[in-house]
């Protein structure tokens, strides 16, 4: 799979609508009561048997941002300590990072541009050097590297050290790998690979392990799997002849048994994690690149998994996330979709499955990445939404409604 530059739109492949036809009133009556009788559609929210199903409308589009040129992700964090959150996004077409601080209302400061590597692709941010900062290792993938950004007191970051990863990272995370309570980061590579590295507590690495398996890593995520208190690592692979995650299990001292595969929709992009069936086992989220299909891989709890769960998405699902958005205890998923140019929210029934029609909100073009934001550190806010959209060269901010609802609503910059 080539390097991601730049959003291209691709034409929808769904076929025409079928065309319809008059019914005469007493033909339209009987088949009204006939699917009265006939079917049993769930239904919520004070729905009755029988009514179409409708997603509530919990988020609105409160304001955009311009960021580098093709932002691939965004991540949050409170970089300067003020107690709001604050945005960091990678644009791999600008070969930099945008770091955009909050004011706590879902405004942002102008963004501050951080020159990096080659094409940054994926960002892991932890404190590295034990300052009680929040630093960055960045994966560029155009220049096979992984480069460290130390936190300053003002929220900015310094140049740390850069290390060669052999070729192409695309995912990145960090994780107490070897148990020493430092942490660490594991890679993944283009080309069939994850590497480790093994953080030393000052914002130095040293190498780790290198694995080689799968077809093409698209993007990994850490966890505790299987309830040793050791963390494990899921692995996508995008390659045409696997399309399956891959469940790395740890060992503690930073290496790891080889993996077992749970076959996925067709080039699966991205993983996740949610609890969709309220039984505190971790499952996963896996979005799949062809025939627009996100899987649900309900966890044992032993590092193992039942056959997916497949559901529909949009047009070109790219990453999405899990959290509970409308407060119903039972997890539901955010999606992007780079093709259509949307958001969706998928609302869960607690069993891996998930309500439909989801509730779309256009974003701007070429969205591919989401992430939950709070903006303030107050316990309790109901989550927001910031999407990254590649095709735009921006970032859209969704306000939860239960959030404009409690406070005084912000102004939108202009």
């Amino acid at each position: 799979m080539s390097r991601l530059k730049a959003y291209v739109p691709i034409p929808s492949s769904q076929p025409p609508l079928a065309k319809t036809h008059a019914v005469r009133p007493a033909s339209a009556l009987w088949l009204a009561l006939l699917l009265m009788l006939l079917l049993d559609v769930g239904a919520t929210g004070g729905c009755s048997r029988g009514e179409p199903y409708v997603p509530p409308d919990l988020f609105y589009l409160f304001a955009t941002y311009p960021v580098g040129k093709n932002p691939t992700s965004v991540s949050t964090g409170d970089f300067n300590e003020d107690g709001f959150t604050d945005l960091i996004t990678t644009n791999i077409s600008s070969n930099s990072l945008s770091l955009l601080f909050g004011n706590g209302d879902g405004t942002f400061k102008d963004q501050v541009k951080i020159e990096v590597g080659r094409e940054p692709r994926a960002i892991a941010l932890n404190d590295y050097n034990g300052d009680g900062r929040l630093d960055l290792a960045v994966a560029c993938s155009g220049s096979d590297q992984v480069a460290i950004f130390l936190g300053l007191a003002n929220g900015t970051f310094g140049v740390g050290q850069r290390y060669e990863v052999h070729r192409t990272p695309v995912s990145i995370a960090s994780g107490d790998f070897n148990s020493d309570r430092k942490p660490d980061l594991i890679v993944a590579l283009r080309n069939d690979k994850i590497k480790v590295l093994l953080g030393q507590g000052d914002g130095t690495f040293v190498d780790g392990v290198l694995y080689e398996y799968g077809d093409t890593p698209t993007s990994l995520a850490v966890a505790d799997l299987n309830q040793d208190s050791k963390l494990d690592v899921a692995v996508t692979n995008g390659g045409p002849m696997s399309s399956a995650v891959s469940i790395w299990l740890g060992n503690g001292d930073g290496t790891f048994r080889g993996p077992a595969d749970f076959r996925t929709g067709k080039r699966p992009l991205g993983v996740s994690f949610g609890d969709f069936n309220n039984d505190r086992m971790t499952d996963l989220l896996v979005i799949n690149g062809e025939m627009d299909t996100l899987t649900i891989f309900l966890g044992k709890g032993d590092g193992t998994f039942e056959i997916g769960k497949e559901a529909g998405a949009d047009a070109g699902p790219v990453f999405g996330l899990a959290r509970d958005f409308d407060g119903d205890h039972l997890v539901d998923v955010a999606i992007v979709n780079i093709q259509s140019n949307d958001l969706s929210i998928l609302y869960g029934r607690g069993d891996g499955s998930f309500q439909y029609p989801p509730m779309n909100y256009r974003t701007k073009g070429g969205p591919f990445a989401v992430v939950s934001v709070n903006m303030t550190s107050r316990e309790g806010q109901q989550p927001g939404l910031v999407t990254a959209n590649n095709g735009a060269g921006s970032i859209s901010v969704f306000l939860h409604r239960g959030l404009r609802s409690a406070h005084t609503p912000p102004v939108p910059p202009s």
